[in-house]
């Protein structure tokens, strides 16, 4: 596999980030995840954090060499994701559990696997058209998809903000998983939150996927999402990753080279201003409740065979 990917997060008008995102490669397999916290609910930032960490631990842990069944792979680990946020809510004893959307891309043997809950988004651009967009869990999205509303009701609609699925919460997330897609030389697969692409219109977004440099276009995407949010808007995250290397660059990654055995991982860091309700919440703890649903998980495997 040859590919280049880049990643970044801006803050925006918020007073804190809770956005999360990251990306993992070894030799037979590429993993991106990126899970926008919902800021109507307290914590949101940690329930994306826990999903973002939980994914990229699933991936690490299973993918060697390659995830067999990628499908259940990814609408296991997201149900997953939530019964860990669901067991950090009881430990800290929070009257409310912690939400958000994550949209999450797996590519193996040249195939591209999405899902998602919620309304981060999944694009895979082709010679500068979006060939494939994952659908919002949102009822404006509902709405317009049942003929109830026009396109451009959508924007001005009371209930524009509004998503009825999401990881954490009192009811399971509704996984909604993509066929695989084939790639070819020179797609561009991007994960970005609603912060991006409900701000910057979808020409100029293809514009920025064509970039000769994808760190490039990332960074433009989101100098234009910040200029367009300078007031009101949202965090903005975006991960991208070009196929190939028609465009090649001197951070192309080729896994060839890689060791058989070697995982490459890349957390964002967000740097933002932190949340006046952050929880005394350690990466230790964190990895202690995935750890114990995992081990939970396998326990009742064991009992139904």
């Amino acid at each position: 596999m040859k590919f280049t990917i880049a990643q970044g997060s801006r803050q925006g008008p918020r007073p804190y980030n809770q956005d999360r995102l990251a990306y993992a490669y070894h030799r037979h397999a590429v993993f991106m995840v990126l899970a926008d916290g919902m800021g109507g609910h307290q914590h949101g930032d940690v329930a994306a954090e826990i999903a973002v960490k939980s994914l990229i631990e699933a991936f690490q842990r299973e993918s060697q060499p390659m995830i067999v069944q990628p499908a259940q792979f990814l609408r296991d680990q997201i149900a997953r994701a939530h019964k860990v946020i669901e067991s950090v809510r009881l430990q800290k004893g929070l009257q409310e559990s912690p939400r958000t959307t994550i949209v999450v891309a797996l590519i193996q043997h040249n195939k591209l696997f999405c899902a998602h809950v919620g309304d981060s988004r999944a694009y895979l651009y082709r010679n500068g058209l979006v060939e494939y967009q994952t659908q919002d869990h949102s009822v404006v999205q509902s709405l317009l998809r049942e003929g109830k509303i026009a396109a451009h009701e959508v924007d001005v609609h009371p209930h524009r903000n509004k998503i009825y699925n999401c990881v954490g919460g009192e009811r399971p997330p509704q996984v909604e998983l993509t066929a695989p897609l084939p790639l070819r030389e020179g797609d561009v697969v991007l994960l970005g939150s609603d912060g991006v692409w409900n701000v910057v219109n979808e020409l100029n977004m293809a514009q920025h996927m064509l970039a000769a440099d994808i760190n490039d276009g990332v960074k433009r995407l989101l100098d234009d999402a910040d200029a367009a949010s300078l007031t009101v808007g949202d965090n903005m995250s975006a991960v991208a990753l070009q196929w190939g290397q028609r465009i090649a660059t001197p951070l192309t990654i080729s896994t060839l080279d890689l060791p058989v055995d070697v995982t490459t991982t890349m957390m964002n860091e967000t740097n933002a201003t932190p949340s006046p309700y952050a929880l005394d919440l350690t990466d230790d703890e964190i990895e202690k409740a995935i750890a114990e649903i995992q081990e939970a998980l396998g326990r009742t495997r064991q009992h139904l065979k």
